[in-house]
């Protein structure tokens, strides 16, 4: 490149005045063509950063530079709250909770292998002619599959002289031509629970005893049915077998009668369909395309795993495609393999072409190549390209996203993942860095939250803080992991050089009192795993990624406890289950709530009790106003121009929608009377607006409140506000939010099991939610952990790691005992990870 043109090129992205959530005015220059880490603590803003400016900023505005027509079709993310941002490449983002897939979706289609394979099956395949003579791979047939029209996979059998058709890499996707006309390429079919067809059997047919009645459109049914001659003013249970049998199972019959609309107009000599309860089911899921209908009506099937399609048995395909053979294997068997194993396969292939065949054989194993590896890199080897779509962890998920964005090696784009070491065993971690470093040579840019090991790798680092929420919101710190290592104001270095104090609880060593165990008989690679939980101690379960601890405990052994809680068979894969314990709390870090009308004192009591406190003033029931009034989501309470909502929203044709705070009540989300009514000087809009510490000496004389404050400081949230709006948290803070509630009674019954727990985590939160385990703990509760973060191992009192890796190559215990006994003595993988972290912190 010409040297005068490559020292115009822009170095970094410049941001001016970033003010999203809680930044405050920062200005902050972020390198390119470089590897950047963004840390600090939980609610700091380095999301505020990462995903709220650099990601919506660069994607916007590259949607921003196409047609209008095209704008219209597209949702377009909102500007930014900044001044300016310039250089900025077009962004591609990596989130941290991926959208999860439809039952369609396999590992295959997602990371588009599968794609691949068809076209293998279709070019490098063995087809089979309609007397049974099987055809070898030749050059001939992949000509015969390249022909346009009618001659299109026209073979001539050299048997027996029939021509026939060959099936193409489209008649081998599930998807579409390919699909398996029983289950319409699911590989199962779904079976109605007739229990749940009728709703309650002492109610009429007219009171709405039949529960798929109720689904829309089908309201008018009971006055079809008296058409029909069923007595819909008597109790479902009292009709005869023969009316009963008609309200189930009558025939799709039009009956003319008057109908009433919801509107009160009268149709005369009305033609009604009739549909039977199981048929109101059925053509619901055909013809309803909203998630809350969907939602509605796979409440009446079984909610156990639906069995296999009795005529694909899984395959997904129609039958007649499993004749044709690649590598001694048809597609199905292919598709079950692991990612690991398809490499022997490939050779297989390879081995039974003819010479003439190398090119073309060389050109499409190049492609299948380039999206295999960086998936093998990436630690997914354990995954068959069969295994559905919605059964992949988050972490998973996010690995199959960057494994893509690798393959298309793009240039020049900015790449923003979120917490990408999310499901990642230690030993992963230098797979995920080398596809980083790979797409930064592609002369893309990388930012990145932190993990410390991703950070020691980094070729810069942000540090966003130096508190939390209120307390953060500034850029504190930044250069190479080598600089920070030395700086004393670095909240990161510590954890870099080794100086961190690692172990923040004292871990017991004895045996526990009681114990829960049990046994997991045949799920997924568990077979026959016997688990033992010690009672009021913390427990890490770790392990590869599919290595079963999704199956041991969040597949097993909550659902058990569950329905033992409720008295109902155990799930079929527990065998059995000897446990003290009575009742299970699953804590993960997904945002609380969906609407920006869920704020921290609604999440609480501590609304309700404020509503009460405002409704007992003497103003207040001067005018009869009750609790009731005093909620934003109330119209007695809420502002009339925002209803509540404190922002409006402004439609602006092609343009992004545009929020802002309403004009009318500033954010405040009441009406002015309601502000009016005081309470020592404070309205409710005052109240809401201070932030938990500054609220515990103000309620001192109102303990409902003051006690729940006071949690809320304890667990470190204490510088949220009160009407802070809960979907905005991080998910450290809504993970700890979640545990308030818990902490203020005897939890000696009760199982606490948090999933992956230390995600998008500071060190430093690390810490502080061990403390608040310890709490748990200290009021007796049981606490496992599945996590892959070796600080939290060490800070446990037991561990138990299942592997010795993934998929097939997991699913039994293979080290169990005290965190130090198996640092001293390490007996896999992960305690070898643990010993050399510990070996680290001079502590």
């Amino acid at each position: 490149m010409n040297k005068a043109v490559q020292s115009t090129i822009p170095a970094e992205i410049e941001v001016r005045g970033g003010r999203v959530h809680n930044l405050k005015n920062i200005n902050v220059n972020i390198p390119l063509h470089k590897f950047v880490a963004i840390s600090g603590l939980s609610g700091s803003g380095k999301s505020s950063l990462a995903m709220g400016i650099l990601y919506e900023e660069g994607s916007r505005r590259y949607l921003e530079a196409l047609s209008t027509y095209t704008r219209r079709r597209i949702k377009l993310g909102a500007q930014a709250q900044v001044d300016s941002v310039k250089h900025i490449p077009s962004a591609l983002a990596l989130h941290q909770r991926p959208a999860v897939p439809s039952e369609r979706a396999t590992v295959g289609t997602m990371s588009e292998i599968f794609n691949v394979i068809r076209l293998i099956f279709s070019r490098l395949g063995s087809p089979v002619c309609p007397n049974g003579h099987r055809l070898k791979p030749s050059l001939e047939i992949a000509q015969a599959m390249s022909k346009s029209g009618d001659e299109m996979g026209v073979l001539t059998c050299p048997e027996c002289g029939v021509k026939f058709n060959a099936f193409s890499a489209e008649d081998f996707a599930f998807n579409s031509d390919g699909a398996c006309k029983r289950c319409q390429g699911t590989g199962r079919v779904r079976e109605l629970d007739e229990e749940k067809l009728i709703g309650d059997e002492n109610l009429t047919l007219d009171e709405g005893a039949v529960a798929s009645w109720h689904l829309p459109g089908r309201n008018f049914m009971p006055q079809v049915a008296e058409q029909a001659g069923v007595r819909i003013n008597v109790p479902y249970k009292d009709l005869s077998p023969k009316e009963k049998n008609f309200v189930l199972n009558g025939p799709s019959k039009k009956y003319k009668m008057d109908f009433v609309s919801g509107t009160g107009r009268v149709f005369h000599d009305f033609n009604a369909l009739y549909e039977n309860a199981h048929e109101a089911v059925l053509e619901s899921a055909k013809t309803s395309k909203s998630a809350r209908a969907q939602q509605r009506i796979n409440e009446f099937f079984h909610s156990s795993v639906c069995p296999v399609c009795p005529v694909c048995h899984g395959t997904r395909l129609r039958p007649e495609l499993l004749t044709q053979l690649a590598g001694g294997k048809n597609i199905a068997e292919v598709t079950d393999l692991t990612l690991g194993e398809l490499e022997q396969w490939k050779q297989k292939v390879l081995s039974e072409l003819p010479t003439n065949m190398g090119k073309m054989a060389t050109a499409i194993f190049k492609q299948f190549d380039d999206n295999l590896r960086p998936l093998l890199e990436l630690g997914l080897d354990y995954l068959s390209l069969s295994r559905n779509g919605n059964t992949l962890s988050t972490g998973e998920l996010q690995r199959i996203q960057l494994s893509r964005t690798l393959r298309t090696q793009t240039t020049g784009v900015l790449c923003v993942p979120d917490e990408p070491s999310i499901g990642l065993h230690p030993d992963n971690i230098n797979g995920l860095l080398h596809v980083f470093h790979e797409l930064v040579e592609q002369g893309n840019s990388l930012v990145v939250d932190h993990n410390i090991d991703i950070i020691s790798a980094a070729d810069w680092v942000i540090e966003i803080g130096p508190g939390s929420g209120a307390e953060g919101g500034k850029v504190i710190d930044q250069g190479t992991p080598a600089e920070l290592k030395r700086k004393k104001s670095s909240l990161i270095g510590p954890f870099l050089n080794g100086k961190a104090r690692i172990k923040v609880r004292k871990t017991s060593s004895k045996r526990a009192a009681s114990e829960t165990n049990f046994t997991v008989s045949d799920y997924f690679n568990l077979k026959n795993v016997t688990a033992t939980i010690p009672t009021n101690q913390i427990t890490a379960v770790t392990g590869f990624s599919g290595a079963g601890k999704t199956s041991l405990i969040l597949d097993s052994l909550v659902p058990a406890l569950k329905a033992q809680e409720k008295g109902e068979p155990l799930p079929k894969q527990v065998d059995n289950l000897d446990t003290p314990l009575k009742s299970v709390v699953s804590v993960d870090a997904v945002p609380v709530g969906k609407s920006t009308r869920s704020t921290v004192a609604t999440y609480t009591s501590i609304m309700d009790n404020l509503r009460r406190l405002f409704a007992a003033q003497p103003a207040a029931k001067e005018k009869h106003w009750t609790a009731s009034y005093f909620s934003y989501n109330n119209k007695q309470g809420a502002c009339p121009n925002c209803g509540g909502t404190g922002i409006v929203t402004l439609d602006i044709q092609y343009l992004p929608d545009m929020q802002q705070v309403c004009p009318v009540c500033n954010g405040d989300r009441y009406n002015k009377k309601i502000q009016q009514i005081k309470w020592h000087d404070y309205s409710i809009v005052d109240l809401l607006n201070l932030d938990v510490r500054h609220a515990i000496p103000i309620f001192k004389d109102i303990p409902k409140i003051q006690r729940e404050l006071k949690l809320l400081d304890e667990v470190g949230l204490g510088y949220l506000h009160l009407g802070e709006s809960t979907p905005t948290l991080s998910g450290g803070e809504a993970q700890r939010l979640k545990l308030v509630k818990h902490l203020n009674r005897q939890q000696k019954t009760t199982l606490f099991v948090f999933d992956e727990p230390s995600v998008g985590l500071h060190p430093l939160d690390v810490q502080v939610l061990l403390q608040v385990m310890q709490r748990l703990i200290d009021r007796g509760a049981t606490i496992i952990i599945i996590t892959h973060d070796v600080n939290l191992m060490v800070n446990a009192d037991y561990l138990i790691d299942l592997g010795p890796r993934g998929g097939r190559n997991g699913g039994r215990i293979v080290a169990q005992g005290h965190p130090t006994s198996l640092i001293h003595n390490p007996k896999s993988l992960t305690t070898q990870y643990l010993a050399e972290f510990v070996s680290r912190f001079q502590n």
